[in-house]
Order: C-alpha cells, then structure tokens, then sequence
C-alpha cells in the first residue's frame, strides 16, 4: 500500500481486528497505542525513503516453557510465541542493496552483491542482513533489494531471543517482496538458525527461530532433521493466571562463552556413550555409567547438565498431556519443574564467574516470596541474565507486578500473553 493507503487502513475495523489478535487485548487504549505505534513508524519511512508501495511486518518474541536446552541436542521444547513484537515496514528497492533503520542502530546498509561472512560483522545487524541473503541465494531462493524501518520491542540481551526474532523478520521480508511466501514456517527457521550460526556468529539450537516462525503455543520434537511440531490451543488467561517477565535489566550478550559451555559439555557426555548428541543416547547407560563418566569427564557440571537433558525430556511428554487435558495444576507444576532443574542441574541461572551480578537469581527469590502460592516463576530462555517468567493468579497480580517493580523498576514487569 502506499503511504495514504496505509493510514486509511489503520483506521478500519480490519486492522483493529488485527492488532487484537497479534497483540491480544481489546484494551481500547491499548488498540490506540498501536494505532500511534504504526502511524509513527509508517512516516519515519516516509521521511527516510518516501512513497512507495510498502508493507507491515510483525515479528514476535518467544517464551520457553519447558526443555530448556534440549534442543541443540535433538531433545524436545515447549514454547510460545508472545504479543512482544519488532514491527516492520519495508518496500521493495531497485538496487541490490539491502537498507535498514532502526532508532536504537541507525541506518544500516549491505550490498546484497556481496554475501561473504564477515568477521567484522559478526553479532551486528548487517550479519544477519547479509547472512540471510546469503543463505537463501546458497538454496536457490530469490532476493532483492529493501528499504525498512524497524521499531524494536524485544530487547537486545533480554532472553525474549532478539537475534532470532530479528532473522525471522528478515527471512519473512525476503519470502514475502522476491519469494511469493512459497518459504514454509519450518524452513524459516532452518535458514535463520544456520544465518545465527554462521554469519551471526552465535552457536544456538533451533528452539528460538522455530517458536517464533510457527507461533502459538507449541511442543517441538528436534530428533529428525525437520522437527515435528504440535500446536495447542492453551490460554493461561482462561485460569485466572497473569503472565509476565521481569526484566532484570542484566544483558546476556556478552556471555557467549557460557551458553557455548552448555552444548559443548553435553556433547562431550554423548561422546562417552559413542554417540553425537544426548538425545542418540539410551537414557539407561547414562545412569548405569555415573561413575566411570565422572572418572572420565572431570566434570560433574557436565554430568550435571546432561541429567537435566534426560529429565526435561521426559517432563516435555508430561506437559504435552496436560496441555491437551487442559490441565493447568500439572501445566503450572511442569513449568516450575522444568525452570527448577534449570537452575539445579544445567546451572544458568547466573554466570559462576561473575559473583556481583545475579539479577535472575535475585528475581527467582523474591518473586516467590511475593507470589507465595498464587503462582510460580522460573528462569526465562538462556538464562544467565535477562529475563524471569511469572505466572501468577490476577487477584495477585497487581501487587506482585507493584513489588518487583520496586526491585527492578517500573518498566521491568512486562505483561505478555500467548500469541
């Protein structure tokens, strides 16, 4: 739509419907915010790039509910997709220049002719511009030239997984302006994992690019080399429960070195057992062999964190059946489980290194003391640093978003729903 037609349309009861269903609220004043929201971002393009015929992309954050770091060894994930969006506008360019602005990183320019990795690039917007391109070219796909606007709500280093959310957005632009949308939701996310992998510079599983291309509430199995992949129809809205994170203002991007830890130690387990990945693994061996694994690895962190692998498995099986008998007891009690073993067992809940900073430990503390047994709260994604999961019941809630607001600041308690 061009730039006249796009502020018609934010006025139609179409696009309220719309902006009901991605950000789930019929919140008349929170239908306004986003009215302003996309207004303010459709005349920064105007501004930057004038007319043209352009289009609105909405790419959201996710939320990992259980099988925290299982999926880089071919385990099993519960995870959601939430109403915290990077929202976009972009239209097509006739260069082969891929131009990018965003308030928080300035205007960012790559010459799509150009698709080699660059080190200089690596953890930075232009890597996964380019590395996007670069994978879609290497696959026989078709791109082009864009010119885009971004306004970003999923915070760099919270745990809400930016980096993922932002490749997903970009694949999208490529699959919808040069691909006809012919790019499946699974394929999305294989081509954003391996443009994290490689261009990015970050090594990751597929959780994150693959909760956030299909969305909902989903289980992920990861055993095959195309997951297979079951939606539910699950609202924790419907049991009385308010869902928020807390944001504890510690930013997880520098800790590369501890989630590469994660997978390296896990592997070196599966290495004992002559295996590639613990999933390959027969859950009985690991038990039976303990002893000559501890003897043999010199590390009982990574006995540790391959336990936690075997439990979450399990546990993800367990979640699957309450989900579908709408079991919210057995949900919530998986869930705290789940972020328990986390904690305990994989142990990324903060870095051992840095004693002085353990704001997601300080988080998990009081927010128990607080909710009590009105809910429950749990690490968020990577852990490290970042972000908490509280889920507690609405009479509670107002209260419990007031205290931990004291803690860690008005804009920290971020309410989310399932999207």
């Amino acid at each position: 739509m061009k730039i006249a037609e796009l502020k018609k349309y934010i006025e139609t009861d179409e696009f309220v419907k719309k902006v009901q269903e991605i950000y789930c609220s019929d919140s008349k004043s929170d239908i306004e915010d986003e009215k302003a929201r996309y207004l303010k971002l459709i005349d920064k393009a105007n501004s930057l790039y004038g007319d043209g015929d352009y289009h609105i992309i909405s790419s959201p954050g996710r939320v990992e509910i259980s099988g925290n770091h299982t999926d880089h060894q071919k385990g099993k994930v519960i995870a959601a997709s939430i109403n915290i969006d990077n929202l976009c506008i972009v239209k097509k360019s006739d260069d082969m220049k891929a131009n990018f602005y965003d308030d928080r990183f300035l205007m960012n320019e790559v010459d799509l002719n150009d698709l080699s990795v660059h080190e200089d690039e690596k953890g930075n917007t232009k890597s996964i511009l380019r590395g996007v391109a670069a994978r879609l070219k290497s696959t026989s796909l078709n791109i082009g030239g864009f010119k885009a606007c971004q306004d970003m709500r999923v915070l760099v280093g919270s745990g809400l997984s930016s980096s993922a959310c932002f490749e997903i957005l970009i694949t999208e632009i490529y699959n919808y302006l040069y691909n006809d949308e012919k790019i499946s939701d699974i394929d999305r996310a294989m081509i954003s994992q391996w443009v994290e992998n490689n261009f990015f510079g970050k090594p990751c599983g597929l959780m994150d690019q693959m909760a956030i291309s299909v969305g909902s509430f989903v289980s992920i199995d990861f055993f095959e080399e195309r997951p297979k992949i079951k939606k539910f129809d699950f609202s924790f809205k419907d049991y009385g429960y308010k869902f928020f994170i807390i944001n504890t203002k510690g930013n997880h991007a520098d800790l590369t070195s501890e989630y590469t830890a994660i997978p390296e130690e896990m592997k070196k387990v599966a290495a004992f057992f002559g295996k590639e990945y613990l999933s390959r693994v027969n859950v009985d061996d690991f038990y039976k062999n303990i002893k000559p694994l501890r003897d043999s690895m010199k590390n009982d962190r990574a006995v540790l964190r391959a336990h936690h692998y075997f439990c979450e498995s399990e546990r993800v099986l367990r979640f699957e059946e309450a989900l579908m008998n709408n079991d919210i007891d057995s949900v919530l009690m998986n869930m705290k489980q789940s972020g328990d073993s986390s904690y305990k067992y994989l142990q990324n809940v903060y870095a051992s290194s840095d004693i002085k900073n353990e704001g997601v430990a300080i988080a998990l503390a009081l927010g128990e003391k607080i909710i009590g047994d009105k809910g429950i709260c749990r690490v968020q994604g990577g852990g490290f640093a970042g972000t908490i999961q509280v889920l507690v019941k609405e009479e509670k809630a107002e209260e419990t978003k007031a205290e931990l607001s004291k803690i860690f600041g008005d804009d920290a308690v971020l309410p989310v729903a399932i999207r």
